[in-house]
């Protein structure tokens, strides 16, 4: 063979090779585009809603961020509410993708509508009193007091029943000036003066420094609440409703939760 056929030979390899590797990098890029993060081409990109109870309100605004910055396409809408609200929501079929109630029980109502459901976080309860305490509040006993203005969550909220569980278990009658939707409308009660106690979650607590004091209930006379979090079987964005549902289960995830005063699952 002539060098001159050996030369152009080489030549030809040389210039395919050329075109071929920009095709291959396109090829990459596309993957790329097409996933959603850190989880590559496995997440689609979607609008997602998901229905959370209200103690979740501060922590899940928190998470929201982190969690779009990681899926770029992705938004993710919370709609925040007492866990019997969104159980209604979910039985009349409010268009949604995920829920995250303060209860096991409420989500165990739900296995027609839900999959399986994973508990991603657990809380405590404490009193929520004035800031500086100025009724003196030291425990649950104090309660009782007649002169005392007690708002409580009704007892079909998460909330409620727990407050109702750790309260008859001391066999302590309270009887609260009015019994409230939700944890953050019983916060705002003593936030506002309207009420000079409360029984709402440790995390909720811990979002008003400044205007609350938390009085810690004894683990021996307290209750815990466990945060369950699952699809929704009606969801229109199912893969990408189960990828964030997951996600909260990651430790990124659990250390958002967990510096907002939330137990481990």
């Amino acid at each position: 063979m002539s060098r001159v056929v050996t030369r152009r030979r080489t030549a030809a390899a040389l210039v395919t090779a050329a075109l071929l590797v920009p095709l291959a990098a396109c090829g990459n890029d596309t993957g790329k585009k097409d996933g959603a993060g850190k989880s590559g081409g496995s997440v689609p990109k979607a609008d997602l809603t998901v229905l959370a109870a209200s103690s979740l309100t501060d922590v899940f605004n928190k998470a929201k961020a982190v969690y779009e910055k990681e899926h770029p396409g992705t938004k993710v809408t919370f709609s925040f509410a007492g866990s019997q609200e969104l159980a209604a929501q979910v039985r009349e079929g409010t268009p949604a993708d995920a829920l995250v109630t303060a209860d096991t029980k409420t989500m165990d109502g739900l296995k027609a509508d839900a999959a399986d459901p994973t508990v991603i976080a657990k809380n405590r309860l404490v009193i929520a009193t004035g800031h500086g305490n100025p009724k003196k509040i030291t425990g649950l006993k104090n309660l009782t007091d007649s002169k005392l203005k007690v708002v409580l969550a009704a007892p079909e909220v998460p909330v409620g029943r727990y407050s109702k569980k750790v309260l008859d278990a001391q066999k302590l009658n309270v009887k609260p000036v009015s019994q409230e939707a939700n944890v953050r409308a019983v916060l705002s009660k003593v936030e506002l003066g309207e009420a000079d106690a409360g029984i709402v979650y440790k995390t909720d607590a811990e979002t008003a420094p400044k205007k609350i004091d938390a009085i810690d209930i004894p683990d021996a006379q307290n209750a815990v609440a466990s945060y369950p979090a699952a699809t929704l079987k009606y969801s229109e964005h199912a893969k990408a409703a189960a990828a964030f549902v997951k996600w909260l289960s990651s430790p990124e995830a659990q250390k958002i939760l967990r510096d907002a005063g939330f137990m481990k699952p």
